[in-house]
């Protein structure tokens, strides 16, 4: 009985407890990917993009959404430091859940602090194979880092998911041998 005044601090914690699994691929997210990869324009391109942008963004329960969205606005209004600390808990709550990771890697990468970017860009990326924008993400980050070649074929592997990505004028020729053949690497 002494102890129920500590229930209202308690509740938070609760709430943040258990994350549900990220839901499982539906019907549509694979239909959309078919249809961008297939996409003859990149207003279409871009159609199919932002509904799979709609996807991912679909955290896995309300309390994981709400934090999520949280951060999201406040990374819109330049408040890096409190949408860092927004995806750090989506991520401490929801450790499988790529877009918290997707997330935080932007905030990094809008700081200019790649490695940090990389690293949640390289766990999104493997927790969802084809999220088109963590690869672009990845891509640029690497480029930034120095790693040109990694780059360019993990912005390639970003086009042959989606032709039509803006980024595809950073596409620059590699030598072409046996060593730096491309083809090899995807």
């Amino acid at each position: 009985m002494r102890y129920l005044y500590l229930l209202p601090f308690l509740l938070p914690v609760a709430a943040f407890a258990a994350c549900p699994p990220p839901p499982e691929r539906s019907a549509r997210h694979t239909e959309l990917m078919a249809l961008v990869a297939e996409a003859t324009n990149e207003t279409q391109a871009r159609e199919y993009t932002n509904e799979l942008w709609g996807i991912w963004a679909t955290a896995p329960d309300e309390t994981a959404q709400e934090v999520l969205d949280r951060g999201m606005k406040r990374r819109a209004s330049y408040d890096f430091v409190g949408a860092l600390s927004d995806f750090d808990a989506l991520i401490d709550y929801c450790p499988d859940y790529a877009e918290g990771y997707n997330q935080r890697a932007f905030v990094n990468f809008i700081r200019e602090d790649y490695e940090t970017a990389l690293k949640d860009l390289n766990r999104a990326v493997e927790l969802t194979p084809d999220h088109i924008g963590a690869i672009v993400g990845r891509a640029l980050a690497l480029m930034q880092l120095g790693q040109t070649r990694e780059g360019q074929i993990a912005l390639r592997k970003a086009l042959l998911l989606n032709p039509w990505l803006p980024e595809r004028n950073r596409i620059i020729p590699l030598p072409h041998n046996k060593e730096n053949d491309i083809e090899t690497d995807l």
